[in-house]
């Protein structure tokens, strides 16, 4: 059953979204090689505590840390550990917060140093992906119609997309309805309905779209080693349109990237 939001509920979402949009962005400044994934971890959980929130992944399902960390041939669920990023890397940083009794859960993708070029366009694909996913939640769609247009957009770049893994409703549970496939048919799946708030996340691969999991139980990879691609935003229906609760401004303010990719789904302006 989808769990609509009143508006004054979508307000302390978007708390909880921006508790994560910040450490994201103090997480994009440390990230560099000779670092470990486990410092990242320990200063990410500082940072949520030091915001009133707590960490929202920690012991969720039994998982033992803040952030799922996830580098190069790992799709999703990675658990930080003390092996040094490396230049040429790539690692997908998902990271969640709970606050005011509502979940924040988001994720991106970094670069670190120079990367080859062909893993760096799978970033840039995967992450236009997601906007164009996100321009098709709105009243009068379905599930489906997200779904359809991120795989499309992928497929027609050679990418394979997960289909084990999707995104979901998000609320006082991390986990809500609907399940956001990252592939499908249009006119297919849940409607959506005013007041609905998602989580929408691409997980593409640059090879094949098979998956395989570690003896950890949570580590997922590409069943061909290649490199895979992760973004996620936090997303409320509003007035019958998407609006993002979640931003990745901090991250491009911590790497001098300017971009205007958020614009047309945002109605607030963050300090």
């Amino acid at each position: 059953m989808i769990i609509t939001k009143t508006r004054e509920e979508i307000e302390l979402m978007r708390e909880s979204a921006l508790v994560v949009s910040r450490t994201l962005g103090m997480i994009a400044s440390e990230i560099k090689p000779g670092v470990t994934t486990l410092q990242l971890d320990k200063m990410a959980e500082e940072f949520i505590r030091e915001q009133g929130a707590i960490p929202g992944f920690l012991g969720l399902y039994d998982f033992p840390n803040s952030l799922c960390m996830s580098p190069n041939a790992q799709v999703v669920h990675g658990i930080p550990n003390n092996t040094p990023l490396a230049e040429g890397d790539i690692i997908s940083i998902d990271c969640g917060a709970l606050k005011n009794g509502f979940y924040g859960d988001h994720a991106y993708t970094f670069g670190i140093g120079e990367i080859p070029e062909d893993t760096k366009k799978l970033l840039q694909i995967t992450k236009e992906s997601l906007y164009i996913g996100i321009e098709e939640f709105r009243i009068g769609n379905r599930v489906g119609d997200v779904g359809f247009a991120i795989q499309k957009y992928c497929e027609a770049h050679g990418y394979g997309v997960v289909r084990e893994l999707v995104g979901h409703g998000l609320g006082k549970t991390m986990h809500e309805d609907p399940e956001m496939p990252n592939y499908g048919k249009r006119g297919r799946g849940k409607k959506f309905i005013e007041g609905m708030v998602v989580a929408i996340e691409p997980m593409i691969n640059l090879g094949t779209k098979n998956i395989k999991q570690l003896k950890d139980g949570w580590t997922i990879l590409t069943a061909d080693n290649k490199p895979s691609a992760h973004f996620e935003h936090d997303v409320a229906l509003i007035d019958g349109k998407p609006e993002l609760l979640s931003t990745f401004k901090y991250i491009y303010e911590a790497l001098g990237i300017e971009s205007t990719e958020e614009d047309k789904f945002r109605a607030k302006v963050y300090d």
